[in-house]
């Protein structure tokens, strides 16, 4: 399901305009991106949860030439799913 998909199904289910829904989407993912930048965690309640999560620096190696490389610290999103939504993974 992508993004027009999404907004389409809501506004069956809630009787909201489209333009209303997607405004929406768009502002929850404006304040979740802004949130995780900070460091917050953005946990919605049995759902999902966002967070800033670090890599520290450490040595790969080239699988090709087997070279040991330098692979530097990064930043990235952790996304975990919220109790309620792997209890109806898990039923299905």
């Amino acid at each position: 399901m992508n993004k027009s998909e999404l907004v389409n199904a809501i506004s069956d289910r809630t009787g909201e305009t489209k333009s209303s829904v997607e405004a929406v989407l768009n502002s929850l993912e404006s304040v979740v991106t802004e949130q995780v930048i900070l460091g917050e965690k953005v946990a919605i309640t049995g759902f999902v949860s966002f967070e800033q999560s670090t890599r520290g620096a450490r040595t790969g190696r080239n699988p090709r030439t087997g070279e040991t490389l330098h692979i530097p610290a990064a930043k990235s999103c952790k996304v975990s799913a919220g109790a309620r939504l792997k209890a109806a993974i898990k039923d299905t």
